[in-house]
């Protein structure tokens, strides 16, 4: 069984025509199975009253479907965000109402310049050209939604982002470092005894207790993944950010789908200090947010060092 996951941007509500809606929270699933293959439309309904579902649905898809229906600085903010986080595959389509050489300038120079442009009633066909991709490194599956199911315990949904499970694998829960055993998978209410990169999955697990568990978090045997709590990272501020950075500024970092709050502890080198420790590795990309901000509320992105 192969996977796909796809992002919705823009007007959401194209996602109803794609497949069936399933969990909903300020992150929407909607799901479909076509012969070996399961696709999966992530929409982040909870933007853009925040900006955190946004990073978090862009980072759990390999693929980006952008329908604007109208120009807005919220289209700018999805454009930035998926510029910054190298989203560079994926198509785009708008309203007749929309000026299109205002919006070829909005993203010239980004990664959208690369997305295959089609008229609206060509998107639903449009998506099977999009092919799985697959990633063979050490067992890496990263958390969305985690639930205590009556009579069964702990089940999470997630992604894996490398490798193939197995149902009775044991991982590491980070950050917690707890041991923890797959007890069953699921793969679009079907069981399965093991699940590939980068399905999506349901995960009955032994060994950790729900409230334990947060978004963002990692099973994984992967030993170059490291929990810390100060990062040095190669910082670029958004040319659209036009306030002021300073040392002992508080912000929201967001690597993956985690999200920390941060003090700015130095801007030269720039080091970061968090609340809670974060799960990450040398190059990951990070993203700084301001979610009280008025204007954009991504301040830029860097690279851990």
């Amino acid at each position: 069984m192969r996977s796909i996951n796809f992002v919705v941007l823009g007007e959401q509500t194209i996602a109803n025509d794609f497949g069936k809606k399933g969990t909903s929270t300020d992150l929407t699933l909607y799901d479909k199975k076509e012969s070996d293959i399961i696709r999966t439309w992530i929409a982040p309904n909870g933007f853009p009253e925040k900006i955190q579902p946004l990073l978090q649905a862009i980072n759990i898809a390999e693929y980006v479907i952008f329908y604007v229906a109208s120009l807005d600085r919220y289209v700018g903010e999805q454009i930035i965000a998926l510029d910054m986080l190298g989203k560079s595959d994926g198509i785009i389509s708008h309203s007749y109402e929309v000026d299109e050489n205002q919006f070829n300038s909005m993203i010239k120079g980004t990664v959208l310049k690369n997305y295959k442009k089609i008229d609206s009633p060509s998107i639903k066909q449009e998506l099977s050209s999009f092919v799985p991709i697959t990633n063979d490194g050490p067992i890496q599956i990263v958390i969305d939604h985690c639930f205590d199911v009556k009579g069964v315990g702990t089940v999470v949904l997630g992604k894996i982002l490398q490798g193939t499970i197995k149902q009775y694998d044991k991982l590491k829960h980070l950050p917690t470092g707890s041991e923890v055993m797959i007890k069953s998978i699921q793969m679009h209410d079907d069981d399965m005894k093991e699940a590939v990169c980068p399905a999506r999955v349901g995960l009955s697990l032994k060994g950790i207790k729900p409230d334990e568990i947060q978004r963002g978090d990692i099973l994984t045997i992967d030993d170059s993944l490291e929990v810390k709590t100060e990062l040095l990272i190669t910082f670029n501020q958004s040319p659209y950010y036009k306030e002021k950075i300073s040392d002992n500024q508080m912000c929201l970092l967001n690597i993956g789908l985690q999200i920390k709050a941060a003090k700015i502890s130095s801007i030269s080198p720039f080091k970061l200090t968090l609340e809670k420790p974060i799960i990450c590795k040398k190059n990951d990309i990070c993203l700084l947010i301001r979610p009280e901000s008025t204007s954009v509320r991504i301040i830029g992105s860097g690279k851990i060092n």
